[in-house]
């Protein structure tokens, strides 16, 4: 193979077959572990990598130079880019707007509370511990916290049989709308970032930079949802004339790489938004959306999402031992915010709109899990230079407790209250 040379970068190209080897194969045996004890397999995926990082701290040359060496991470970061587009365009494909149109004013109502009180929650805590005058720091601090990933949820509630209930319906249609609103608040903050010192203490929100993010924001999705609607109809075209053809999906990647490009190298937006928009704009009542998403996912899951996975535990298995006591304080803090946010907001909602206590708890519960879109977010945070990526390990565990404390309270709070009306029934 040809050496591979770019500013600074001197490697054989077949050295990173290794370490892709062996993510691939040590992400798959810790994914099926964790799919095995009802957790996301993302947690594998995510083990994998602390596994792998681990390595760092064994002394021999060869091993750190197989792994380790700046070519060999600088490969693996372009392949974590290519997973994270991906997964975004997945997600975007998987975003049914029929469903939005039809879920009423319970899901956003409780999507509006879902977003509000967790992000307020993530902000104050952030504010509380870093100081107030780090705005933007602390916004997307709280932005992070607003992300929201309910296929555990799902599967709990499909087990219980209660997935088309009112609790179920609003649930999926809820975390939907949230996936929407994440994004959008994620660019605009990123969007401030990438617009001056968005990083710098304190920011001036009435400035005139200020505003040329905001109308780059405003632009970007105008702009962008047009053309959209113009690709809609060359599919559908595409789609008639040669259904199933490989072209569609080849054709949906392009859509989905120029869009991410051009709204961070354009428009100051997070690339992983054009992703996403694109795949909304290709999803939902496109006939071969089902077909395009099949195609994608095989591709994302079978190579790229496991490196970008693993890549987050190789790249900050440092920061679990560089965790000083005030940060560490600042993380338990903010796991019981990230907890209680969702929680309390999203059962707050669900009470606004007349559901029973029992049914808003179990909505709360239901919208407390995060998996990979939290893990996004972070990580785009700490490329903005807003987020401290000592933050890896807390956001880590948020995925983990959540995972775990919402299939067994929501099975404790169906089964609870079919005891209860077991015994009453009895005592009549």
């Amino acid at each position: 193979m040809r050496s591979l040379k770019y500013e600074g970068i001197d490697m054989e190209a077949f050295e990173v077959l290794l370490p892709l080897a062996l993510i691939l194969c040590l992400g798959k045996l810790m994914g099926l572990g964790a799919h095995r004890i009802g957790m996301p397999t993302v947690i594998g995926m995510l083990v994998a990598g602390i596994l792998i990082g681990l390595l760092k701290y064994i002394p021999w040359e060869p091993l750190q130079n197989a792994f380790f060496a700046e070519e060999v991470s600088f490969t693996l970061q372009v392949m974590s880019k290519l997973g994270v587009v991906l997964i975004m365009f997945s997600a975007g494909l998987g975003t049914d707007l029929k469903q939005l149109k039809s879920t009423g004013v319970a899901s956003i109502v409780i999507t509006g509370m879902g977003v509000i009180v967790p992000m307020l929650f993530g902000w104050l805590v952030s504010s509380l511990f870093f100081g107030f005058e780090n705005v933007l720091s602390n916004l997307f601090y709280g932005a992070i916290l607003t992300a929201t990933s309910v296929s555990v949820t799902v599967a709990v509630l499909k087990e219980l049989g209660k997935l088309e209930s009112k609790v179920g319906t609003s649930i999926v249609a809820a975390a939907v709308i949230d996936d929407v609103v994440g994004i959008i608040i994620l660019s605009v903050l990123t969007g401030f970032a990438s617009g001056g010192e968005g990083e710098a203490v304190g920011w001036n929100w009435f400035s005139p930079n200020a505003g040329l993010v905001v109308i780059k924001i405003i632009l970007f999705f105008v702009i962008f949802i047009a053309l959209g609607v113009g690709l809609r109809k060359v599919f559908d075209v595409m789609e008639r004339k040669a259904p199933h053809n490989r072209r569609v999906p080849i054709l949906s990647l392009v859509a989905c790489f120029v869009y991410a490009y051009c709204a961070e190298k354009l428009f100051g937006v997070a690339d992983i938004t054009g992703a996403y928009l694109a795949g909304i704009l290709l999803g939902g009542t496109l006939s071969e959306t089902p077909y395009i998403e099949n195609k994608v996912d095989t591709m994302g899951y079978l190579f790229f999402s496991p490196v970008f996975f693993a890549n987050i535990g190789i790249a900050n298995i440092e920061y679990f031992s560089q965790i000083t006591l005030p940060f560490l304080a600042f993380g338990c803090v903010y796991v019981v915010a990230a907890l209680l946010g969702k929680l309390i907001g999203c059962g707050a909602g669900a009470k606004l709109c007349k559901f029973s206590f029992h049914d808003s708890f179990r909505v709360g519960l239901g919208m407390m899990v995060r998996a990979e879109v939290v893990l996004i977010c972070t990580e785009k945070g700490v490329a903005c230079g807003l987020v401290d990526p000592a933050v890896f390990p807390f956001v880590i565990l948020i995925i983990l407790l959540s995972s775990i404390l919402t299939p067994i309270l929501l099975k404790w709070s169906y089964g609870h209250e079919e005891k209860k009306l077991l015994k009453t029934a009895k005592s009549e």
